[in-house]
């Protein structure tokens, strides 16, 4: 009595699918993978830390380091002040 017509809805589906991915590939090469790089980049900036560099903080204050260890520096930002800060504070080395 009913008839089912089934038309084309296969080619739509892949369509869809192909769509979708284009989507998540553009999103991953126009925000994942820079981000990455960046962080990449951040992490290596922090393993070349060392006693004596200057630096700017994430706070936007410039300082020397004056000792390190793994998670904290010992920063001078002014002559006889010294502050503790964590290393992800540093924003860049000058």
């Amino acid at each position: 009595m009913y008839e089912t017509i089934v038309t084309g809805g296969g080619n739509e589906m892949v369509g869809m699918l192909l769509y979708i991915g284009l989507i998540f590939g553009v999103i991953y090469f126009l925000l994942i993978r820079p981000n990455k790089r960046r962080m990449k980049e951040y992490n290596d900036m922090l393993s070349k830390l060392s006693v004596g560099n200057k630096i700017l903080m994430s706070g936007g204050i410039y300082g020397v380091i004056k000792k390190m260890d793994d998670n904290n520096l010992d920063v001078e930002i002014a002559k006889g002040v010294v502050v503790t800060i964590p290393k992800h504070a540093v924003a860049n080395i000058e």
